[in-house]
């Protein structure tokens, strides 16, 4: 028995060299077992009997988890009498609001697939996604029906559900949207085609026939969608087990937190961050979730001091808005057990700032970092105590592994070298969707035999296991927490008649961190116009999301090359960066 024990400690002490990390975790997380559920069936079991507790709030509105489940079945129904089966697809194009929840988990209830679209979407963003999924039910916000109205047309859909913001409002919250902004919504004729959120669920009353249908723990479950590490759209395919292991590595993040907590949901839905670890993780743990449908910057100081949550998750704008707020001075943060930044790196600068800010504030806590990609849910690291050094991303979330490639390679590199951030665990994703050649760039296996998910992004592990982000492989600009490709930018504006060629990089912003900006050579005898300016924000508004519309077009007569003739763009975001210091 003792040399049981002997050998235990020995493969123990062999791991924590090659893991280090696992220092950090107690002996029962590190047993940790992650759940063979589904996402609806993990969400019941967590939350037990008990179902009086508010699982959400929308302005106001409380809606506790037996009515939650209640409606959830109503849907389920509902999408059962529309012909939905289980591995069908439906998309969700829908804002953080109660009906969002309610039809993701419907989905999973039914064996479906839900497929969470950007409400901001483009035109042929959504025409994409829909031919991309064959989906045949959309579920959308009604303020998107002019919209999308006419390339609806082009694809497989057969049944839309047009959703109001008001629904789930209190009564004069609802009546005063209806007066401000919902009577301008142009809708359509309800009909064979369309039909409101209301009519939809009463669809669900009328139908009798069994409607649930368990998935297997493999199956795929949720669509995200992001450019990867190429820039090239894709559809991320991510199964019950992935999602569920991100909210259970989420429930040991945040120790601290208690049933009937609270937390302010401010990230999208459409987002494994929001969708997940601020929606999914709140509500298996008996959170009440503060759904925020839009960010105000000059409103935010409001929410943090009517609802004194006790939780918050955000990317770097969100850190920025409220330093800049004069109106948050007054506000006590004291309720607060965590902030949580993610999607973007934080600079150092940042996190002293708003460490001061919350300290200023009556909190007795600083910022905690995650680190992940839409591929791995989201997290994949986070800065427990000890290991929440300035500039670091922490450690491997329980059950994930890390490590650190020479970049294009599976070669491994040892402690303290620059490479390839490469992340193993239960979250990575099952693939893209429709695209094995993508997935086989992104997922790699590695000596060891098992899958190793390439960020594309470069950074290194010290020997006590703390993870430190340097810089991104790929070219992308993060604005606002959403990432955009210069590469699709540039694609759009050089489909204009009279663009030679065109070059995208991310200049400073004041809150949003970073906003396109385009410089464009125009074609022999082509001069510049504010009319052909508006020509090419009209191109891109037409095929790409708000954010990622270039926030200004520059015209040069050429554009600055390297050594090997390709276009500098590090040149030119040297350029802005001076004309700012000056």
């Amino acid at each position: 028995m003792r040399l049981f024990r002997d050998l235990l400690t020995k493969i123990f002490k062999d791991r924590t060299k090659s893991e280090p990390w696992l220092a950090y975790y107690s002996k029962e997380d590190r047993k940790i077992k992650f759940t063979e559920q589904t996402i609806y069936e993990y969400l019941k079991s967590s939350v037990g009997e008990d179902k009086d507790f508010v699982a959400l709030n929308y302005f106001g509105y409380k809606i506790s988890y037996n009515e939650l489940f209640s409606k959830v079945e109503q849907c389920s129904k509902a999408l059962r009498y529309f012909g939905v089966k289980k591995d069908d697809i439906v998309t969700i194009c829908l804002p953080n609001m109660p009906e969002a929840v309610i039809a993701f988990y419907a989905c999973n209830n039914i064996g479906a697939i839900a497929d969470m679209v950007h409400p901001l979407s483009s035109e042929e963003q959504i025409k994409n996604y829909l031919l991309e999924s064959k989906s045949r039910i959309l579920i959308m916000v009604d303020f998107n029906y002019q919209k999308y109205k006419n390339v609806l047309l082009d694809t497989l859909v057969y049944k839309t559900v047009l959703v109001s913001p008001k629904e789930s409002m209190p009564p004069l919250l609802s009546i005063g949207y209806q007066i401000t902004r919902g009577i301008k919504t142009k809708k359509p004729k309800f009909d064979k085609d369309y039909m409101t959120w209301n009519d939809f669920l009463l669809k669900g009353l009328s139908y009798s026939k069994p409607y649930k249908n368990t998935m297997k723990a493999s199956d795929v479950a949720v669509i995200l969608h992001s450019g990867g590490t190429t820039g090239i759209p894709k559809g991320i395919m991510l199964s019950n087990y992935n999602f569920n292991a991100e909210a259970q590595q989420g429930g040991v993040n945040v120790y601290n937190i208690r049933p009937k907590d609270k937390i302010v949901t401010i990230l999208p839905n459409f987002h494994g961050f929001g969708l997940c670890v601020c929606m999914h993780c709140p509500l298996c743990l008996k959170v009440e979730t503060i759904l925020i449908p839009e960010f105000e910057a000059k409103r935010f100081h409001k929410i943090m001091k009517n609802y004194r949550p006790n939780a918050l998750a955000g990317v770097p704008t969100l850190w920025e808005a409220m330093l800049s707020n004069k109106r948050f001075e007054d506000i006590d943060l004291s309720p607060l057990k965590y902030i949580i930044s993610g999607g973007d790196y934080l600079t150092i600068a940042m996190e002293e700032k708003m460490n001061n800010f919350l300290h200023t504030h009556g909190a007795s806590i600083s910022i905690s970092k995650g680190y992940g990609m839409t591929e791995s849910v989201a997290a994949t690291a986070y800065t427990f105590d000890g290991t929440n050094e300035p500039g670091s991303i922490g450690i491997p979330m329980v059950g994930n592994k890390f490590t650190i490639c020479k970049p294009d390679s599976i070669e491994e590199l040892p402690f303290g070298e620059e490479g390839e951030i490469c992340v193993c665990g239960p979250t990575v994703m099952v693939g893209y969707l429709n695209n094995e050649e993508e997935t086989k760039k992104i997922l790699r296996k590695h000596k060891d035999g098992k899958i190793w998910l390439h960020s594309g992004d470069l950074g290194y592990i010290t020997p006590e296991g703390i993870i430190y982000f340097t810089q991104r492989l790929k070219r992308m600009i993060v604005t606002s927490g959403f990432n955009v490709y210069p590469n699709m930018i540039e694609e759009i504006i050089e489909e204009h008649k009279d663009v030679q060629k065109c070059c995208v990089i991310g200049i400073p912003h004041p809150y949003k961190m970073h906003v396109p900006k385009a410089f464009i050579v125009l074609k022999d005898n082509v001069k510049p116009s504010s009319t052909l300016k508006k020509e090419l924000k009209e191109l891109c508004g037409k095929h790409l999301a708000a954010y990622s519309i270039p926030k200004e077009f520059e015209f040069r007569k050429e554009l600055p090359k390297t050594l090997y003739s390709k276009i500098d763009f590090k040149r030119l975001e040297k350029e802005e960066l001076e004309k700012l210091a000056k």
